[in-house]
């Protein structure tokens, strides 16, 4: 794979998306240079997969705006979902666990051979283009740190039969094959152990000082990652309202206090005379 930097810069500025029961998450902000590890943290439910599908174009934002690697969201939506992969996504980008490891690679490989490369790649012998396959997925496999000779069943190995981080290193390795600019991953400290879990992330921190930009979903995120954060932001409290003043007994007409004294200022306890009195103000 092509180890020069040619990650995608990520842009955000409160974006949102909002579902028929209300907003997944909104007011999002992310500033994030090509090459960067940005973890996306926040409790379950809070909307951090809708993020992530939003930032690699599958998912439909209702508000602010973002830049992915230069193209603008949701505008150039099927332009950011071609410099983007996602991996480890349920129900979007799984695993099949019926298949094998060799299953997966080679589904993948043609799609990529399909749909991922130009037209006159396909008019190339065959020879050249299997061999051209096998170095994409050499090169995927051992930037995901997965080796097929240490599994049980070598490539034959059934995904059911994966250890946990075998499967993300599994999943990874299938994105990178089409040599995305930013990589997504879904869950990504989810069921590990701490180690393991140490693990997943060297992984990723690799993939991003290699130049892909990484974006990780996760629990909690590791002290060198960008932080975003999906949790609902508190409300502002709202200031007390004012409370008015009682208004003034007015005096008996026979009071000596209805008569101005001489020398006072001008009576502004009602609103003509307040206003009045701002005129003058502007005046003077």
């Amino acid at each position: 794979m092509d180890s020069t930097p040619h990650g995608a810069a990520v842009k955000a500025q409160g974006l949102g998306v909002k579902g028929p029961r209300g907003w997944a998450f909104q007011d999002v902000d992310i500033t994030a240079e090509p090459g960067a590890l940005i973890a996306i943290e926040g409790p379950s439910g809070s909307g951090r997969t809708c993020l992530l599908l939003a930032l690699t174009g599958r998912m439909r934002t209702a508000a602010g705006k973002a830049r992915v690697g230069g193209l603008s969201l949701p505008k150039k939506m099927a332009a950011v979902r071609a410099v983007t992969a996602l991996a480890h996504v349920p129900g979007v980008a799984e695993l099949d666990p019926a298949f094998t490891v060799a299953e997966h690679l080679h589904e993948r490989a043609l799609l990529q051979r399909r749909f991922g490369s130009p037209v006159r790649a396909l008019l190339r012998p065959r020879r050249e283009r299997r061999t051209e396959a096998r170095a994409r997925i050499d090169a995927a496999l051992e930037a995901a740190g997965l080796d097929p000779e240490t599994l049980p069943k070598g490539v034959r190995t059934s995904v059911r039969d994966l250890e946990r981080l075998e499967a993300l290193r599994l999943s990874v390795a299938l994105a990178l094959i089409g040599a995305p600019r930013l990589l997504a991953v879904d869950d990504t400290d989810l069921k590990l152990s701490d180690e393991e879990r140490a693990q997943a992330w060297a992984l990723l921190r690799g993939l991003a000082a290699a130049g892909t930009t990484v974006l990780a979903v996760c629990s909690q995120a590791p002290e060198d990652a960008l932080v975003v954060s999906t949790a609902r932001r508190p409300e502002k409290p709202q200031p007390e309202p004012e409370q008015q003043p009682e208004p003034k007994q007015q005096p008996e007409p026979d009071s000596p206090a209805a008569k101005p004294e001489a020398g006072s200022e001008k009576n502004i306890d009602n609103e003509e005379g307040a206003a009045d009195a701002l005129a003058e103000a502007g005046r003077a």
